[in-house]
């Protein structure tokens, strides 16, 4: 079992996505600074100007240590607001493909 999250944003941008990126040192081409615990990371624009970013982590513990400690920060700098939705889950069956 491992934790689920998404977080939906209104009016965020592929700009603001890459730049927060930017501001935790991970690249374009997916090499850099992720963090501990996180498993998968996606995301991507939504239909009606926003963003969406789906995750799976090991723990809640995990995300929230790296929220504090990095991607609060980040967000911050970048501007980004608060999503709109945010959408969490202990998963229950958890499947690798590749």
């Amino acid at each position: 079992m491992s934790y689920g999250l998404v977080y939906v944003f209104e009016g965020v941008t592929e700009e603001q996505y890459w730049a927060v990126n930017e501001k935790l040192g991970i690249g374009r081409d997916g090499s850099g600074d992720w963090p501990k615990g996180l498993i998968a990371h996606s995301g991507g624009p939504l239909p009606d100007s926003g963003w969406i970013v789906i995750e799976r982590w090991e723990s809640k513990a995990s995300q929230e240590a790296f929220m504090a400690s990095r991607l609060g920060a980040a967000l911050g700098a970048v501007s980004v607001p608060a999503p709109v939705h945010v959408y969490e889950t202990d998963t229950v069956n958890d499947q690798y493909f590749g």
